[in-house]
């Protein structure tokens, strides 16, 4: 039996690093003078929170040119752009992560700047970079919040170089959005209790799961179906984007495969409704998690994009958890990871 959301420690697992988007921020600040453009290196969910943050630049910044990579995909391609006007953002929730560290310490031998986003400043990653931005621990030990944590501090470390190098004028409300998602997203959680639930009671037996996502969205649907069902749960799950799902993977639709669409507030949301539009004329089994359907108590209206996808994916932890219980398999099992050599 899956005990009940508890609120406040939801919220308190997050605090620490609404607490430091200031500083983030300030960092974002101090650094936008010295760069032209950003490459940002992760594996996993912090690779997929970062695709959020790309998309978000390249929507409102006229200055900055930005690309993202896996970090061994980053130190085998060697590009030769790493000069002093090149600002590396590195980030792993443990700080540990062996290609992210393989891949700061290869930038040390470059005059890019480097900036990580970690846990504690005793880690690997902390001290293999020029800067460091330190969240906290306390997220480590509900699922989920590892990958909400440190989004949080990027996101203010966005704002921050949004707001210095292009003038982007939304900065105060973002960050102030950023420090009262602790309590949105515990009561998004809390508040998806039943649904959740039921979706988990109707899914407990299928082996097939897709989810579709546009824009920054799909961060969550990646974290959601890879990072959580296929890692978490050994399920065969594939994480699609809406602007290329007319372009094959809809052939796979039909009133049998079980399908979450994930809709955002974001210029990309009308990708999603084509997408969605499709999946209620050929499918049954739908699953909608609609952004503008949760309140975000104290995220002001013009953040809501930014913010919506750590919403959603808070929403879905719950429904993992639920359908961990029923299988009998402990969202922290793994078969492979941490256990075998690879």
């Amino acid at each position: 039996m899956v005990a009940l959301v508890d609120q406040d420690k939801t919220e308190s697992a997050l605090i620490g690093a609404a607490a430091v988007v200031d500083e983030a921020a300030a960092l974002g600040h101090q650094l936008a003078r010295d760069i032209d453009r950003i490459f940002f290196v992760a594996c996993g969910a912090p690779n997929r929170s970062m695709l959020g943050l790309q998309y978000w630049i390249e929507h409102y910044s006229k200055s900055l040119e930005v690309r993202r990579y896996f970090p061994a995909e980053f130190v085998t391609q060697a590009t030769p752009r790493l000069d002093e006007r090149t600002l590396v953002v590195i980030g792993s929730n443990s700080g540990t992560t062996r290609e992210t560290i393989e891949a700061a310490m290869f930038l040390q031998d470059y005059p890019a700047i480097t900036v990580g986003f970690t846990t504690t400043a005793d880690k690997p990653l902390a001290k293999a970079v020029k800067h460091v931005v330190c969240s906290t621990e306390s997220a480590q030990d509900i699922v989920g919040l590892p990958h909400t944590s440190m989004s949080i501090a990027m996101t203010g470390f966005m704002g921050g170089l949004l707001a210095a190098k292009d003038g982007w004028r939304p900065e105060a409300k973002l960050l102030s959005s950023l420090k009262a998602l602790p309590k949105a997203a515990a009561a998004a959680k809390a508040g998806n209790e039943a649904r959740a639930a039921k979706e988990a009671k109707e899914l407990q037996d299928d082996k097939i799961i897709y989810q579709i996502a546009s824009g920054p969205m799909f961060c969550t649907a990646y974290v959601f179906g890879v990072c959580t069902l296929m890692e978490m749960q050994w399920l065969h799950s594939t994480p699609l984007e809406s602007a290329e799902f007319f372009h094959g993977p809809f052939e796979a639709v039909d009133e049998n495969v079980p399908i979450f669409l994930l809709l955002g507030e974001d210029p990309s949301r009308p990708l999603m409704e084509r997408a969605l539009g499709f999946c209620k004329t050929y499918g049954k089994r739908l699953y909608i998690y609609d952004s503008k359907d949760f309140e975000m108590p104290g995220i002001d209206p013009e953040i809501r994009p930014i913010v919506a996808p750590y919403i959603v994916g808070i929403a879905l932890d719950r429904f993992s958890e639920h359908l961990a219980d029923l299988h009998d398999h402990p969202l922290e099992t793994r078969r492979y990871m941490w256990k075998v050599e690879y």
